[in-house]
C-alpha cells in the first residue's frame, strides 16, 4: 500500500504520495548538486564550497566574473532545457499511452530541427533567428502531425505511428539542406543539429524562464485530467473531461516547451523519452508524473553535461553525444521490455 498523505480544509482535498514527494526532493537535490560541480568546473577549477560562496556575493572579482557571467547561465539554461523535455516527454507519452510517444521520436525535434536549418542554410541567419526558426518548425509540425493523426479523436498509436513517419521525412529534409550549404553555414548546422549547452548565456535563459512560468503551470493545472484520459476517452468523458479541448491544450504547451528547449540548445535527444519512463520508475505512482518528470529530466541533462565535459579527458563533447549514446541503450532496453510483456 502506498503511503500517503491527504490535506483536507472547507472545500479543499489534496492526497500526496509521500515516496513521489520524497523522489522529487532528492532529484532536486541532485539536480542542484550537479549544477554545482558543473559551474566549477572547467579551465578555472572551483571547489563547490566557492561556487556557492560566489553565487551568494562572497566570491572575489574573479570569481564572480566566472561564475555569473560565463558559467552560471549555461548551468540554469541546462536545468530548464532538461526540465522542459521531462515535462513534455511525460505529456507525450501520457496522451499517447505508450512509451515511445516522445517529442524525438514522433517527430517534433525533427521538425524543429527543420525550421532552424532552413534559417542557417536558405536565409543566414542569427541566433535569433535560428532559434525564432526552431519554434516555428516545431509548432509546424505539432500541427500537421496532430492534423494528420485526427480521425473522430486522436488515438495514441496512430499519433506514434504518424510521428515517427514524420520524423522520418523530416529527417530527410534536413540532410537535403545540410547538401545545400556551403561549408560554413553545413559546418554550423552540423554543430547546432548535435545539441549544445556550450556557450549559452543570459539570451537563452530568460526566453525558457518565461516560457516555464506560463506553460508549466498550465500543464500541472490539467494533470488531474491527464490522469483521466490514460484511462481511455469513454472513461475520461463519463468522468467528465472535456477530451479533446484538454488534449488540445497539453499538446499545444508540449510542443512549446520541445519548440523553445530545441530553440536554446538544439535537439537534445532522448531526455524526453526517458525521464517520465525513469520517474514513474521510482515514484510508483500512477498517472503522468509531471513535477518528478521535469526534476528527473533537469537532473539528467546536467549530469549528461557534466559527463560530457569530464569523462573524455581534454576533448569536451557535445551534451546531445552523451544523451544520445545513453538514450540509445535505455531505447534498446525499453523495446525489449516493451516486447516481453506484449505491448508491441
Amino acid at each position: 500500500m502506498k503511503a500517503t498523505h491527504a490535506i483536507r480544509t472547507a472545500g479543499f482535498s489534496l492526497r500526496v504520495d509521500i515516496r513521489a514527494v520524497a523522489v522529487t526532493v532528492l532529484l532536486a537535490a541532485v539536480a542542484l548538486a550537479a549544477d554545482v560541480v558543473l559551474i566549477g568546473s572547467g579551465d578555472y577549477p572551483m571547489a563547490p564550497g566557492d561556487v556557492v560562496r560566489t553565487l551568494f556575493g562572497g566570491g572575489s572579482a574573479a570569481q564572480e566574473f566566472i561564475v555569473n557571467d560565463l558559467r552560471l547561465p549555461r548551468a540554469l539554461v541546462g536545468l530548464l532545457v532538461g526540465a522542459a523535455l521531462g515535462v513534455s516527454g511525460a505529456v507525450f507519452q501520457s496522451i499517447s499511452r505508450n512509451p515511445l510517444g516522445s517529442p524525438d521520436v514522433i517527430g517534433f525535434g525533427q521538425g524543429a530541427s527543420v525550421g532552424a536549418l532552413t534559417v542557417i542554410v536558405l536565409f543566414h541567419g542569427g541566433a535569433t533567428a535560428v532559434a525564432g526558426g526552431a519554434i516555428v518548425g516545431g509548432l509546424v509540425t505539432g500541427i500537421a502531425v496532430y492534423t494528420l493523426a485526427w480521425r473522430r479523436g486522436v488515438h495514441g498509436y496512430r499519433l506514434v505511428l504518424v510521428g515517427i513517419g514524420a520524423a522520418a521525412m523530416l529527417t530527410a529534409c534536413n540532410s537535403y539542406l545540410l547538401t545545400r550549404a556551403d561549408l560554413v553555414d553545413a559546418t554550423r548546422a552540423v554543430v547546432w543539429m548535435t545539441g549544445s549547452l556550450d556557450g549559452r548565456d543570459w539570451s537563452q535563459f530568460w526566453p525558457l524562464l518565461v516560457t516555464g512560468v506560463v506553460l508549466l503551470p498550465v500543464v500541472v493545472g490539467q494533470g488531474r485530467d491527464l490522469r483521466m484520459l490514460e484511462m481511455g476517452e469513454d472513461a475520461a468523458h463519463a468522468l467528465g473531461v472535456r477530451v479533446e479541448r484538454t488534449r488540445l491544450v497539453l499538446l499545444l504547451a508540449a510542443v512549446l516547451l520541445t519548440a523553445v528547449a530545441t530553440a536554446a540548445a538544439g535537439p537534445i535527444a532522448f531526455v524526453a523519452l526517458s525521464a517520465p519512463q525513469l520517474a514513474r520508475r521510482l515514484t510508483r505512482s500512477p498517472g503522468a508524473n509531471l513535477i518528478p518528470s521535469a526534476v528527473m529530466g533537469a537532473a539528467l541533462l546536467v549530469v549528461a553535461d557534466w559527463t560530457a565535459q569530464q569523462a573524455f579527458g581534454d576533448r569536451q563533447l557535445p551534451v546531445g553525444v552523451v544523451t544520445g549514446a545513453i538514450g540509445g541503450c535505455y531505447l534498446l532496453w525499453l523495446l525489449v521490455s516493451e516486447r516481453k510483456a506484449g505491448r508491441i
